[in-house]
């Protein structure tokens, strides 16, 4: 918070009477409040930009620093409209690292994957590692944890009262990720969280794929404002009709933007003014190989958008939409001094990033040092749960049986899964996946020492043959997931896990092949971005050691237990069926 006297001298530097930390000059500002290019120098104080204009001489002393940006556009920082941040399982200071140099300055982040895991109180550490960083964090408190439904097991489950309570604070910026279902059903919690929200007149962010119809009315009378999540270009168009802000999201597996854009670039309505952009959930090796927002900004581009309207949907827009136009989104006096210099806006590549008044790239050299913090016990040692058995992952039936039809989950694609009824034999009363059948057994186990639920289900569409895999980084509740086609395999999969304290690793014919070790809430790591990018290379490579033809198998893997992916899911409650919000017996019948 900005003291008074902090506050004076803001008001003095507007005025010249305190000189300018730094001034950026001889630049072409790209203006996304007005959609003008024109030449511009900027003085920024400390961490807010206290002048743009033709001249700022008056705002320079012999200690300014002075940046040439001859040839240059000036663009606002970046602001990604939706991401999981853990699940790129860097730590906030590498994820800061790896996007800030293209020229994401901010991110709005419910933080969710840690809250499950060490809970509100927990987030004091990760806030002050934040406060450190040259990159803004716009916190939304989760509209409740755990996300499934039916309900999952996490360490800390978010509740009406506790919005009740935070809404009311300025670090707080609404509510994230209400989920159709909880409005469906009219989850108390969820109304709570929503009604507290309102009353400070903050914004509900919205989660509704596939939502249209009386489906998404239904879901627009609980206020929500903002919604990340279309898988049509005509699913899009209709939200932005009915008045909401919405986001077209890029995933590192799952690519929506060229369909997305098209709700753009195929119509004359300006659904662009109220579009922004977000990745909601990237990896390591997919930012250092094509960029961030940058990336989004191109790509829309090269699909037809109008470099000024791709900007502005990368800065301004998601700006208002979160009710942060205040201090960030565009170059203008009294705005945070996050401004990036670009070659041009067509090519949009970034050169220079300043965020926060701090200079942290100039020509794509790295200008600070990202030093993560010292971590607590208390976020390291986070996975409770004794040694398991081969047994403990045999779904076991009558001794006499000789074979049973089961359902699978059957992915198509990381977000589509659905049934496939499989006939599988049945050795002495152990059902047996089928690499034939191109079935694999799964698990889900509660890590957390709460209840030691341990789910058993069977998964399609892997073309696993061999071995087995594991992650405790697995959104929403990040419990413990197995999948394999080997029992044994299975067992020293997670045996590993269990011991390093989190991580993802990939077991063949009783061997460890690879491992990524995640002690920070047993979702994250330190790693570099370059380091952990080259593990994800490792792991992935490996993973085609178990004949996995999946283009990212543990991606696949730690999605299994969110239930919102249609149709089917696995947590550690049980086979899930979402559509009817209700756990399912994988197996349909047995024969003797």
């Amino acid at each position: 918070m900005t003291t008074l006297t902090e506050f004076e001298d803001y008001i003095d530097a507007g005025a010249a009477a305190i000189s300018a930390d730094i001034v950026i000059e001889n630049g072409t500002l790209v203006n996304v409040d007005t959609a003008e290019y024109y030449k511009a120098n900027i003085a920024i104080y400390h961490e807010r930009i206290v002048a743009v204009d033709a001249d700022v001489t008056d705002y320079i002393n012999e200690d300014t620093r002075h940046i040439d940006a001859t040839g240059k556009y000036i663009v606002p920082g970046m602001i990604d409209g939706h991401i999981h941040v853990e699940c790129s399982k860097l730590s906030l200071t590498r994820f800061a690292q790896a996007v800030v140099p293209h020229g994401t300055t901010s991110i709005v982040s419910g933080l969710d994957e840690y809250i499950s895991v060490v809970g509100l109180d927990g987030l004091t550490e990760i806030f002050d590692e934040l406060a450190k960083l040259p990159m803004k964090v716009f916190w939304g408190l989760p509209y409740k944890t755990p996300y499934t439904i039916p309900e999952s097991t996490v360490a800390y489950n978010v509740t009406g009262e506790d919005h009740e309570k935070y809404q009311a604070l300025p670090q707080t910026y609404g509510v994230w990720e209400t989920v159709r279902e909880a409005i469906q059903t009219k989850d108390e919690d969820t109304l709570r969280a929503i009604l507290a929200a309102q009353k400070y007149h903050k914004p509900i962010f919205g989660c509704s794929p596939m939502a249209t119809g009386k489906d998404l009315n239904q879901f627009l009378m609980s206020g929500v404002h903002i919604d990340h999540e279309s898988y049509s270009h005509e699913e899009f168009l209709e939200k932005a009709r009915k008045g909401l802000h919405v986001v077209i999201r890029e995933l590192s597996v799952t690519k929506f933007l060229a369909e997305n854009i098209r709700a753009i670039t195929e119509n004359t309505a300006n659904v662009a003014r109220h579009t922004s952009f977000c990745t909601d959930d990237v990896n390591a090796h997919d930012i250092l190989a094509h960029g961030h927002l940058d990336n989004m900004v191109r790509l829309a581009i090269q699909a037809g958008v109008n470099p000024m309207t791709a900007i502005q949907m990368a800065t301004i827009n998601g700006a208002e939409a979160y009710h942060v136009d205040d201090q960030v989104g565009s170059v203008a006096p009294g705005k945070q001094a996050d401004i990036l210099l670009i070659d041009d806006p067509t090519n949009f590549n970034i050169e220079t990033v300043i965020s926060k008044g701090e200079v942290v790239t100039i020509a794509g050299e790295e200008q600070v040092s990202f030093i993560p913090p010292k971590r607590s016990e208390s976020i390291q040692n986070t996975i409770h749960h004794a040694e398991l058995t081969a047994d403990d992952f045999a779904y076991h039936v009558a001794d006499d049986v000789k074979q049973a039809v089961v359902q699978t989950i059957n992915s198509i694609g990381p977000f589509v899964r659905k049934r496939l009824d499989v006939t599988l034999p049945v050795i002495d009363g152990i059902v047996q996946p089928s690499v034939e059948n191109n079935v694999a057994m799964a698990s889900v186990i509660e890590r957390y020492g709460v209840n030691g639920n341990h789910a058993r289900g069977f998964i399609s569409g892997w073309s696993i043959k061999r071995g087995a895999i594991a992650t405790t980084m697995a959104p929403d509740d990040n419990n413990l997931v197995v999948a394999g086609v080997d029992a044994e395999d299975m067992a020293l999969a997670a045996n590993t896990l269990i011991t390093c304290g989190g991580g993802q690793v990939i077991v063949v014919d009783g061997e460890v092949v690879s491992l990524l070790e995640l002690p920070i809430a047993g979702i994250n790591t330190d790693l570099t971005p370059q380091k952990l990018a080259q593990k994800e290379l490792d792991l992935k490579e490996a993973a085609q050691r178990l004949g996995s033809q999946l283009p990212d198998p543990l991606f696949y893997l730690s999605f299994l237990p969110i239930t919102s992916i249609p149709d089917l899911a696995l947590t550690d409650g049980g086979n899930v069926d979402y559509p009817n919000l209700k756990y399912f017996d994988p197996i349909v019948s047995l024969q003797k």
